[in-house]
């Protein structure tokens, strides 16, 4: 049987990078090229029916072998894409064995370093087996560790038909990290009652709740003019632009400064010319009313600062991007009750926090399919200092393969 970390480092050498504002889906060819792998893949270790549709979706069966007929049909799920952030094209991943708690330089740039004292996590890793990229990269462990898990647990499951367990989907989605991983996944045609999503942290972590999300667009429009004959004509939106983004508040409500269950709104990316600059926002909550709290609150800061530029206007719209899974997930209370047996199964502490970020689970429990998601054992994400233990992957396989009997060995005959 082919190991975790044989897929992984396999899986991580194709260039997968999403694109937002590509016209196609999924949006770059290289998570075709992964994703047509993958069939291949999971036809060849007995996945009889797996197939990818017209969007790119990858789904499979994995036949029950239990005597009963009431086992719900489960699923797992992972995204095939990396990151926009940072650059997944040519990726070298290297495996430190039995790592002790040194640093790890980066050969491909050796500025960056990865660091005990900067990573508390490394410090349950001693021992383990840790891999990262070369220093030019990030490594695509979000969330191909996630779709390694999920193969190798079909292959160890398709081995083993003695292991009772009721009908499990797999499925492998593409743009993920560009918000559109569910933008055409078909829940029925999937046919799981519950799934779970392989895209989580630090080994034994189960999350069941998660921001939720909007991305508002602040469009500050100016006006052009030759630079040499512009005195009381030209008003520059970049100025405008830059002036709204230095009103944001940088001690509350940002990224850099918020953490467990506060909310943040965080300029990334900006369009920029003199006539016209665009600014893209995230907006995110644990409470969906406090998104709106929030949006109110940067209309209000746009509309000040165009005031104070003569001239200028700006227009903002609001697209809703996913929703707090609690909502949904806590009327479905088996879904987590099921991962948090199977987790100490396998004698791992049980870890419950929020998620804060979103997975393809957000949306597709407000589709129909209530979707947990697990640990993957994924850190450091969409960074050249990204990494994964060979042994969390490992046990995250693990976990797979206990849910499965967890859900069976609960159902009546």
């Amino acid at each position: 049987m082919t190991t975790v970390l044989e897929r992984f480092l396999r899986y991580v050498r194709i260039d997968t990078q999403s694109r937002e504002d590509s016209p196609t889906y999924p949006s770059t060819p290289g998570q075709l090229e992964l994703l047509r792998h993958l069939v291949t893949e999971l036809q060849a270790i007995g996945v009889s029916d797996a197939a990818m549709d017209e969007h790119g979706y990858v789904f499979g069966t994995i036949p029950s072998t239990s005597a009963k007929t009431t086992v719900p049909t489960i699923g797992f799920i992972a995204h095939v894409d990396t990151s926009p952030e940072m650059s997944g094209q040519g990726v070298t991943p290297i495996v430190h064995r039995h790592y002790q708690g040194e640093d790890l330089v980066l050969p491909d740039d050796p500025r960056v370093v990865l660091r005990l004292a900067d990573n508390p996590a490394l410090e349950e890793q001693l021992g383990h087996d840790i891999v990262t990229a070369s220093g030019t990269t990030l490594l695509g462990a979000d969330n191909k560790s996630g779709v390694a898990e999920i193969v190798t647990a079909a292959e160890y499951l398709l081995a083993h038909p003695e292991i009772p367990h009721g009908a499990i989907r797999l499925g492998f989605t593409p743009d993920e990290e560009v918000g559109a991983g569910t933008k055409y996944f078909d829940v029925a045609r999937f046919g799981a009652r519950y799934a779970y999503t392989m895209d989580g942290e630090t080994r034994g972590e189960l999350e069941t709740e998660s921001f939720s999300a909007d991305a508002m667009t602040v469009v500050f429009q100016g006006f052009n003019t030759h630079p040499g004959y512009a005195k009381g004509k030209m008003v520059n939106a970049i100025k405008v632009a830059s002036d709204f983004i230095a009103r944001l508040p940088s001690g509350e409500l940002s990224p850099e400064t918020t953490a467990g269950y506060d909310g943040y709104v965080h300029p990334y990316v900006v369009n920029a010319s003199v006539d016209q600059t665009t600014v893209k926002l995230l907006i995110r909550d644990f409470k969906t009313a406090g998104l709106r709290d929030k949006e109110a609150r940067l209309h209000a800061l746009a509309t000040a600062t165009v005031a104070d530029w003569p001239g200028a206007s700006f227009a903002a719209t609001v697209e809703e991007s996913y929703r707090n899974m609690k909502e949904v997930l806590d009327q479905h209370p088996m879904a987590a009750e099921c991962a948090r047996e199977a987790i100490r199964r396998c004698g791992l502490p049980l870890r419950e926090r929020p998620i804060r970020g979103g997975t393809d689970g957000c949306r597709l429990s407000f589709m129909g399919l209530p979707t947990p998601n697990i640990f993957a054992g994924e850190h450091n994400f969409h960074s050249r200092l990204e990494w994964v233990s060979v042994q969390d992957m490992e046990k995250a396989v693990e976990v797979i393969v206990q849910l499965a009997q967890v859900w069976e060995a609960r159902s009546e005959r």
